[in-house]
């Protein structure tokens, strides 16, 4: 064999292999691509509600309650229902930053609609601007009776903070807290805001644009017509500003006065159909935030359109708790007959399991035995109890951290017999 003639041999069998390397690459390159196309990822899931267990992001933050402030408030929308307040330390020291999406808890001194005696009320609030030093916003919506219940008390946190929060109002406060926030991936963006919902994603909007971020970024924000969006001015500056934002005001029941194109962009819900009539065939990251029946509706449809679990984020506290199917054990278990006993040590009580309880909270408020409880939701961890013995299977994913070896009662159920201390 001539040296000519081995030399051709070699450099065939070099470019034979850099051709598989080359092939390989636009393999997977092609697989990212199309990856919302593919059936979704087996999941792990404790209630049929995924579970993040990434450590949340730890900030400077404070411990317990904080002073603050109220600086400003003011009306956000046509129907006068949606306030936002911008809160200040007392103590004038800078404010630690936070990932956007996260919330804050407040400890409120609310009058009994009923007694009119003072009772401390906890709940959790979106933060609605990006991190600043000297402020935060939280964007607050006046929740009314509901409407087949017209003679039911309407929402006791929101009607205190549009009737009692003035300027100057002091105000107890966590550190910024929160499992739904914006992550580092590089992927482009979706934010779905329904109604209220849009306030976590007005934090994360206006983090990126701040930031420049080039990543490529989709709102959709729906609301029922044209009295209801919040800072639409600001969203569609934005927009004009940065051709990487493309803005999508959706509105489920247009007023005859308000046009299409001109107002808003589509007609009707926000669903799947219309997401895969307008996003690009591409990966993306999903950020969901909106009323029940939307968070019940499109994250599960998400999922079936092939779109990956990890790739799917949801803010599930308050009126938007996304509820998954139980876990089936302990539902056989009650189905089958045994009995699952759930026993309080302080309290001295072993009680069996009721199949009908939402929560490990409604069980002991049910039988005489008092918990602390905020929320109720999931997210402020007040009714955090030590678990001695046993498991729990969790109805949503919790946003409170959770200390080792501690449950939130308001979210989850026995899974099979257990021993709490309280």
């Amino acid at each position: 064999m001539s040296t000519t003639t081995l030399a051709l041999i070699i450099l065939a069998a070099i470019l034979a292999q850099v051709a598989v390397v080359v092939v390989r690459i636009l393999y997977r390159a092609r697989r990212d691509a199309v990856a919302p196309l593919q059936p979704p990822r087996a999941d792990s899931r404790a209630g049929g509600a995924e579970v993040d267990t990434t450590p949340a992001p730890k900030g400077l933050g404070w411990e317990g309650y904080r002073e603050f402030v109220v600086q400003r408030r003011v009306i956000e929308d046509g129907a006068q229902s949606i306030c936002s307040f911008y809160l200040v330390p007392s103590d004038s020291q800078p404010l630690p930053a936070y990932r956007p999406g996260q919330y804050l808890t407040f400890k409120l001194p609310v009058p009994d609609p009923e007694s009119g005696e003072i009772k401390t009320v906890v709940r959790c609030y979106s933060l609605s601007d990006r991190p600043r030093p000297d402020y935060y916003r939280v964007s607050i919506k006046r929740i009314p009776a509901p409407a087949d219940q017209p003679t039911a008390p309407p929402g006791l946190s929101s009607n205190y903070f549009h009737d009692h929060v003035r300027e100057g109002s002091r105000l107890q406060i966590r550190a910024p807290a929160g499992h739904f926030y914006l992550t580092d991936s590089p992927l482009p963006i979706v934010l779905i805001g329904g109604g209220i919902g849009i306030t976590p994603m007005l934090s994360i909007v206006n983090t990126l644009f701040e930031q420049r971020d080039p990543r490529e970024v989709w709102l959709f924000y729906g609301v029922r017509d044209g009295t209801e969006p919040v800072m639409t001015d600001h969203l569609r500056a934005l927009a004009a500003a940065h051709p990487n934002f493309h803005l999508h005001l959706c509105y489920s029941n247009p007023q005859g006065e308000e046009e299409a194109g001109m107002d808003y962009q589509h007609a009707g819900f926000i669903n799947v159909a219309l997401l895969r009539a307008t996003l690009k065939l591409a990966r993306y990251q999903f950020y969901v935030c909106g009323p029940k029946p939307m968070m019940e509706s499109l994250v599960p449809a998400l999922e079936e359109w092939g779109v990956d679990t990890g790739d799917i984020h949801y803010e599930s506290f308050g009126p938007a708790t996304l509820v998954r199917p139980a876990k089936p054990d302990l539902t056989a278990q009650v189905q089958a007959g045994r009995a699952v006993a759930v026993t309080f040590r302080r309290t001295g009580k072993t009680l069996n399991w009721d199949a009908h309880a939402d929560s490990l909270l409604e069980f002991a408020e049910s039988n005489g035995i008092a918990v602390e409880s905020g929320c109720r939701a999931g997210s402020c961890g007040c009714c955090q109890t030590e678990l001695e013995t046993g498991d729990v299977i969790y109805n949503q994913q919790p946003d409170a951290d959770i200390a080792a070896g501690h449950c939130l009662l308001c979210i989850s159920k026995p899974d099979g017999d257990i021993t709490l201390a309280a």
